[in-house]
C-alpha cells in the first residue's frame, strides 16, 4: 500500500510493551520506596496543602481520562479521532495519566516525589506513543500527517479546539476507563496508613524529602 510505504518503519511491538512495563514498574517501585522510607520535610500545614493539591490532580486525571474515553473509547487506532480533547493534543489520555501520577506522588506531601512520579509516568508512555503514531500513519496516511502537523503531541494547544455535535459513545470502554482511573485514589489511604506506621515506629524513616 502507498501509505505503508511512506510510513516510518514498524517497531517491535513486544519490545515497546516491555519497555513500557519496565518504566511503569520503575515508577511504582520509586513511589512505594518513597512512601515506605521517606517523609515530607514540610510543616504539617504544608504537607496537607500538597496532599490536597495532589487529590485535585487525581480528580482531574479521573475526569480527564473519562472525557477522552467518550471520544476514543473502543476505537483507539481503528479511527482517527481529532475532535474534543484530541483537537488540543494528540495524547490526552497519557497526559492525564501523568497528571494523576503527580497527584499520587503528592500524597507523600513532597513536591519532589510528585514531580518525579509524573516524569517517570510520562516516560513510561513515550515508547507506546511512538508505536501508536507509526500504526496510525500506516492506517490513515495523509490524514494523519496533517493531524501530526496541526496538533502537538502532549502540551495542549487551546486555540485548536474542535468538536462534533454528536458523539457515538462506547459505554463499556468509558466505564472501564473511569474505574481504572479511580485506582489512583488508593494512594491517599495508603500514604496515610504508612505515615501512621512511621509515627508508631514500625517503619523507619531514612529520607526527609522536599
Amino acid at each position: 500500500m502507498r501509505f505503508a510505504a511512506l510510513a516510518t518503519p514498524a517497531v517491535d511491538v513486544g519490545a515497546v510493551q516491555t519497555i513500557r512495563r519496565a518504566c511503569l514498574l520503575l515508577t511504582v517501585a520509586f513511589v512505594c520506596l518513597a512512601f515506605m522510607f521517606g517523609t515530607s520535610h514540610w510543616s504539617h500545614q504544608g504537607r496537607e496543602t500538597i496532599q490536597w493539591i495532589g487529590l485535585g490532580l487525581i480528580g482531574l486525571c479521573i475526569g480527564g481520562r473519562t472525557w477522552c474515553a467518550l471520544y476514543i473509547g473502543g476505537r483507539k487506532t481503528s479511527a482517527l479521532v481529532t475532535t474534543g480533547p484530541y483537537s488540543l493534543c494528540r495524547n490526552p489520555l497519557y497526559l492525564f495519566s501523568a497528571i494523576g501520577a503527580v497527584g499520587v506522588g503528592a500524597q507523600l506531601g513532597a513536591v519532589s516525589v510528585a514531580v518525579l512520579a509524573g516524569l517517570l509516568a510520562w516516560a513510561a508512555h513515550v515508547p507506546e506513543v511512538l508505536q501508536e503514531e507509526r500504526l496510525l500513519l500506516v492506517e490513515h496516511g495523509d490524514r494523519y500527517r496533517g493531524y501530526l502537523a496541526r496538533v502537538p503531541r502532549f502540551l495542549p494547544q487551546l486555540d485548536g479546539w474542535r468538536n462534533v455535535p454528536r458523539l457515538e459513545v462506547c459505554r463499556g470502554a468509558v466505564t472501564r476507563t473511569f474505574v481504572d482511573a479511580c485506582y489512583f485514589l488508593a494512594a491517599a489511604p495508603v500514604a496515610a496508613f504508612i505515615e501512621y506506621l512511621q509515627h508508631a515506629g514500625l517503619i523507619r524513616v531514612f529520607l526527609h524529602l522536599p
